[in-house]
């Protein structure tokens, strides 16, 4: 496959080397995966910028790439990263292993909210995400085609804007206060694990201070769908909920739905 024309920053580091596509994931972005370096290709935007601002601030802090190079040219932006060691959690060979599966995706949350926020440059807290979902409404930019079955429609809410009205006025206990270093889309392939552990972190464009509440409900929905038949595998010996016992956490209806609904709204 021919590369594609690339900034001269980010061809002086990848030009004539072998590379394959990942089109693993929902970003939309282009990955380019090289033997130690990953090119990621999207449209240039705010979520980039804070992508790579955290990046920068979570290194020797946990596993995660390392930019080498940004670029933005003609409404794209370029960033080349070092590349995480390890397969994605979604991988067979996990799927198939579930209690390991579960503690290291526990170990994974623990690390991360085990770091110190001090200094961190970004919030992704539940008033940051609800002033960003209002935007995104009013906007009419959110796809409520890619909702879960029931979100909107017939026993569900009418449109966007009801259920951020829903959301408002129903914020949970965990929105205030108990903030952590949230990952912001912790689903399985943005976790890579090897043998040993956790290989690191991908796909860090939410990342910041956040309700660790988030973290838990898009991996809960993760290892459903993953195991489930939505993405052709079925696992049932895989269950969701062993990864609430393995935090030492009640599990909490409540809480894990009100966290999937902000989340239809991105």
């Amino acid at each position: 496959m021919r590369q594609p024309e690339l900034p001269a920053g980010i061809a002086a580091h990848t030009g004539g080397r072998p590379y394959r596509e990942n089109g693993t994931g929902k970003s939309g972005a282009r990955v380019l995966m090289y033997e130690d370096l990953v090119l990621k290709i999207q449209p240039s935007s705010p979520r980039n910028d804070r992508e790579e601002v955290m990046l920068r601030w979570l290194e020797g802090r946990v596993p995660a790439p390392r930019i080498v190079c940004a670029e933005d040219a003609d409404g794209l932006h370029y960033c080349l990263m070092t590349r995480v060691p390890g397969r994605m959690a979604c991988d067979i060979a996990f799927l198939d292993r579930p209690e390991l599966l579960i503690r290291r995706l526990a170990e994974a949350l623990q690390l991360l909210w085990s770091v110190d926020l001090a200094g961190c440059p970004v919030r992704r807290t539940v008033d940051v995400e609800l002033a960003e979902a209002r935007q995104r409404v009013a906007a009419g930019v959110v796809d409520v085609e890619d909702a879960e079955p029931g979100t909107f429609g017939p026993g569900g809410f009418g449109d966007p804007e009801a259920l951020l009205d829903w959301l408002e006025s129903n914020r949970p206990d965990s929105a205030e206060g108990d903030v952590v270093l949230s990952h912001g889309d912790f689903c399985l392939p943005n976790i890579l694990l090897t043998e040993n552990g956790l290989g690191g972190f991908i796909d860090l464009g939410d990342a910041g201070v956040g309700s660790r509440w988030r973290d838990i409900t898009l991996c809960h929905r993760s290892l459903r769908h993953n195991t489930d038949g939505t993405y052709g595998i079925i696992r049932p010996q895989v269950k969701a909920d062993a990864l609430l016992d393995c935090l030492g956490l009640r599990i909490d209806r409540d809480e894990l739905r009100w966290y999937l609904l902000l989340d239809e709204l991105f």
